[in-house]
C-alpha cells in the first residue's frame, strides 16, 4: 500500500474546459459522502478502482486528499509505481454540477460541486492538480507487515 497526497482542485484557477472551482463548492459533497464515499479511479475509469481516499478536505488553496492505492490491485501497483517514479502525477476529479454561473469573460464559476470520484491521471484537466507519494511512519509499518506476512506464507 502507498499512501499519496496532493490537491484535486485548486480555488480560483481557470481548468482547461473554462472552470473555475470556488472556496466552499465541495462542502455539501463531503458531508454526504465523507471521504470513504469518494472513489479513486484510474483515468475515471469507473472499471478500475486503484485505492482508497482516506481524507478529504476543504483548505485555503483547494481540495486537498490524503489516500491509499492498494497493492492487492494490479493497477494500484502500477500507480504506485508510477507516481513513486515521477511518471504520473496528475488528480482529476469527476463530478456534476449543482450550482454556477458564468462570470463576463465567460468562464464558469463553480459554487457547488456534487463529487463522486477523483482519479489519478496523465493529463489533469487543472494543472496544478497533482498527487505525490507520503512517506509516513503508517505507511512503512503496513509495508513491514506486509512482507512480513508474505515471508510467513512461504
Amino acid at each position: 500500500m502507498s499512501a499519496i497526497e496532493g490537491y484535486a482542485s485548486l480555488f480560483g484557477r481557470v481548468d482547461r474546459a473554462g472552470d473555475r472551482v470556488m472556496p466552499g463548492a465541495f462542502a455539501a459533497a463531503l458531508a454526504r459522502r465523507g471521504a470513504s464515499g469518494i472513489r479513486m479511479l484510474w483515468q475515471h475509469d469507473p472499471n478500475e478502482p486503484i485505492g482508497r481516499w482516506t481524507a478529504i478536505g476543504e483548505d485555503r488553496a483547494g481540495l486537498f486528499v490524503r489516500g491509499e492505492l492498494l497493492d492487492g490491485v494490479k493497477r494500484g501497483r502500477e500507480a504506485a509505481a508510477l507516481v513513486a517514479d515521477g511518471g504520473l502525477d496528475g488528480l482529476s476529479i469527476g463530478f456534476r454540477t449543482v450550482k454556477a454561473r458564468r462570470d463576463r469573460a465567460g468562464v464558469r464559476e463553480l459554487s457547488e460541486i456534487d463529487l463522486w470520484e477523483i482519479s489519478l491521471v496523465t493529463f489533469p484537466m487543472l494543472l496544478g492538480a497533482r498527487v505525490r507519494v507520503v512517506d509516513t511512519a503508517e505507511a512503512r509499518v503496513a509495508a513491514a507487515l506486509r512482507r512480513a506476512t508474505a515471508v510467513l506464507a512461504g
